[in-house]
């Protein structure tokens, strides 16, 4: 092998680090590694290679940190916050609801107990999240958005080993709590997301979620009545109906509500709305594995009767697939922001540049 070969080696091990590092010092770094080769080496040593490779994860986590101080990141999280709280606060007065809403459709004794202290914690709470949020109580909302991520650990985390389906049906909500919780620790100006979102916005994004849970309590008020014999209802998801038309009123609701949402955030600027969708790509992608990859287990845990265990590779999974979901955004957004930033300096030498 050549001195040529050597060269590429040692570049491609280079290409750990950022651009910025390599684009100022890596003929340098390359310069001292070749002096210090032994007369026909062909391959860098095993110490070469983990220095540099560590050296570049290194380098790169710190760019990595310091991209994350930006202010359309500070933006983003902000308004993440505020959003992933008023979600929470949905699901928990949702889930208060079904403990106060009888529902005709199940028989008398299924009826419910009436809520715990547990239920009315949880909507007080996230309440208590977004109210300080946007009053520009920033640490007060990212202490409770944190306490709402303990409590769940204590109340609920234990309960893998007997109730391990349970556990994971409610993951989703305790990675949106997770997301909260560190989007609200992010520094940001005092009432930035109420800045960012403005009103016309917010009050979008806190009615959609009422309006969401409206709808579910009046269909649980009004299923067709439970008999002991045959009754012509339609269903989809946790929608019952006499008709099938009703169902789809109700979806229409249901669609309605999330558009006004997506087209609130999607009116937000490019860098945000980006960052946005970052953040909350994570948990997206974990209720997608859930509902998926997990399908047959959860189906297998319900009909046999006993705790079947998940194995290393599901928890590597559901740890693992939010984690690079969040990297894989991190990196396609700065990509995407490279590019554009390309284009426009290309375009602003082409109008400089003097016509013939």
């Amino acid at each position: 092998m050549s001195a040529g070969g050597l060269e590429r080696r040692y570049r491609r091990l280079l290409a750990v680090y950022p651009w910025e590092h390599r684009r100022a010092y890596e003929e340098e770094m390359l310069a001292v590694l070749l002096d210090g080769a032994r007369p026909g080496q062909t391959r860098p040593s095993a110490g070469d290679a983990v220095n540099l490779i560590g050296a570049g994860l290194r380098a790169r986590l710190r760019v990595s940190a310091r991209g994350f101080t930006e202010p359309a990141w500070a933006d983003a999280a902000a308004v993440t916050g505020v959003l992933v709280a008023l979600l929470l606060l949905a699901a928990a007065g949702k889930s208060l609801l079904e403990q106060v809403v009888s529902d005709p459709s199940l028989p008398p004794r299924l009826a419910p107990g009436g809520p715990d202290l547990v239920d009315w914690l949880r909507v007080a709470g996230w309440a208590a999240v977004g109210l300080a949020a946007l009053i520009g109580l920033r640490r007060v909302a990212a202490g409770l958005a944190w306490a709402g991520v303990v409590g769940w650990l204590v109340l609920v985390g234990p309960g893998i080993t007997g109730q391990p389906s349970y556990v994971i049906d409610t993951l989703p909500q305790f990675a949106l709590a997770l997301v909260a919780a560190a989007a609200l620790t992010v520094p940001a100006p005092p009432r930035r997301a109420l800045a960012v979102l403005g009103t016309r916005r917010l009050a979008v994004l806190l009615l959609a979620p009422l309006a969401a849970v409206a709808l579910l309590a009046l269909n649980r008020a009004t299923r067709p009545a439970f008999t002991s014999g045959p009754v012509s209802y339609q269903r989809l998801y946790e929608l019952e109906a006499s008709s099938s038309t009703v169902v789809w009123l109700y979806v229409a609701g249901f669609a309605v509500a999330g558009l006004a949402v997506l087209v609130s955030l999607a009116t937000l600027a490019p860098g945000v709305r980006r960052r946005v969708a970052v953040m909350l790509a994570p948990v997206a992608a974990l209720a997608l594995l859930i509902d998926t990859a997990l399908a047959g287990w959860a189906a297998s845990t319900m009909h046999m009767g006993h705790v079947i265990p998940l194995v290393p590779a599901q928890w590597a999974a559901l740890v693992l697939t939010p984690a690079v979901t969040f990297l894989a955004g991190v990196l396609l957004v700065r990509r995407r922001e490279e590019t554009l930033r390309m284009v426009a300096l290309g375009r602003a030498a082409d109008r400089e540049r003097p016509t013939a």
